[in-house]
């Protein structure tokens, strides 16, 4: 029998926040959050979150997020600093996110030595259910009641920052299969709903945590 997708060690909540797409091949990574997921329950205790540093000032625009415009990430870590321990925490993993993709698709531009297993969307996963409302993280989350459970688990965090949101896409998750399935579905049945077409194949070595 299969194993259900909360028996899988191999599940990792991940949000970027960035630049935007109008910057297209330039989009800048300014802030990326990892949670691992024990149990299908995110382990904040061994988040990791870090500010990027992208080598120029950001321009203040609607989406980007207190804290990152401007020359604030001056000093902060830059990717290929963080590259290496990003790949050896996220490769060979599948990552969980609301419009993951987007996310992945970015990452993968600017760190394209790290490889995963699959993808897993929240997005995607809410639009099988019936329609009651937005499909936005924040409004999912206030829908299902999980807002301050959000922040109590991330309180040095907001929505719209990569901690915030990575915590909030891993709890939003149990929270949709519970209400998809009357139990615990297999990895490959939570897959085939909730994924988007497979990315590269992920290397053969186990991936491990680290500090950052």
């Amino acid at each position: 029998m299969s194993a259900t997708w909360r028996e899988t060690t191999n599940l990792v909540a991940l949000d970027l926040e960035g630049s935007g797409a109008q910057d297209g091949d330039h989009e800048a990574i300014l802030e990326i959050a990892a949670v691992r997921l024990i149990a299908g329950r995110p382990d904040v205790a061994t988040a990791c979150t870090t500010l990027i540093d992208p080598g120029r000032p950001i321009p203040a625009r609607p989406w980007i997020s207190p804290g990152l415009a401007g020359t604030a990430l001056s000093g902060a870590p830059t990717l290929d600093a963080v590259e290496p321990q990003l790949a050896r925490r996220l490769g060979g993993t599948y990552l969980v996110g609301h419009n993951i993709g987007v996310d992945w698709r970015l990452l993968h531009r600017r760190c394209p030595s790290i490889s995963i297993a699959g993808l897993i969307d929240t997005h995607r996963l809410a639009k099988t259910l019936p329609a009651t409302g937005k499909n936005s993280l924040t409004d999912l989350l206030a829908r299902h009641r999980l807002t301050d459970t959000v922040t109590a688990a991330a309180p040095a965090s907001r929505p719209h920052r990569a901690l915030w949101d990575t915590v909030g896409a891993a709890l939003l998750l149990d929270t949709l299969i519970q209400q998809r399935w009357a139990g615990d579905p297999s990895l490959d049945e939570l897959l085939a709903v909730a994924g988007p077409p497979a990315p590269k194949a992920a290397p053969e070595t186990q991936a491990t945590l680290f500090d950052c």
